[in-house]
């Protein structure tokens, strides 16, 4: 029996849904940092934290999912340094898709502030105290991760096309439902 060389519908559902969601956020967030006024910059700000809870709980049930199904292998033909890069740049995604909106939630707390999740309900501050100075060491960390969130979905973007158009092992194809991936091809790496 040959191992799937796709992704499962489901693990393609929370891929592409999260990774819209980050990108949105990324982008609400730089809009808020270059809005007009402080209101303005707060409105934007509450939808950032809202996609950041959503985008935490989907991370949450995308993790059980990915231990509940079959992931499939990396192609054989994969570099050794490319499983290591592909293997840490997957790990770091789940790491920072949990740190961040932990994180941001954590300093709001410190802050004093709620998240309001689309005037629908609102999520309470941690029961952690008021402590303004590390609230803004916690949301200055928060602005490095998600910058290196940024970069590191670059490079993901990168070894995708890599693998899709010059190796032609149909990298991206793994994470869509159509499209050619290519035969595996083993490699005793």
């Amino acid at each position: 029996m040959t191992k799937p060389q796709r992704y499962s519908a489901g693990a393609m559902f929370f891929h592409w849904t999260i990774a819209v969601l980050v990108i949105w956020n990324w982008r609400l967030a730089e809009n808020a940092n270059h809005a007009g006024d402080r209101a303005q910059a707060m409105a934007i700000f509450a939808d950032h934290k809202a996609i950041g809870i959503l985008i935490l709980v989907l991370t949450v049930f995308r993790l059980i999912w990915r231990l509940t199904h079959p992931v499939p292998p990396l192609p054989g033909n994969y570099a050794p340094w490319e499983r290591i890069l592909a293997r840490t740049t997957h790990i770091v995604f789940y790491v920072l898709l949990l740190a961040l909106p932990i994180g941001a939630w954590l300093a709001n707390s410190l802050a004093g502030r709620d998240i309001d999740m689309f005037g629908l309900f609102t999520i309470p501050a941690l029961p952690v105290g008021r402590n303004e100075g590390l609230a803004e060491t916690i949301f200055g960390i928060h602005g490095t991760g998600g910058e290196i969130m940024i970069y590191l979905i670059g490079l993901h973007i990168l070894g995708a096309l890599k693998h899709t158009f010059f190796d032609k092992d149909g990298g991206i194809f793994r994470m869509l439902p159509f499209g050619r991936v290519g035969k595996e091809r083993s490699s005793l790496r």
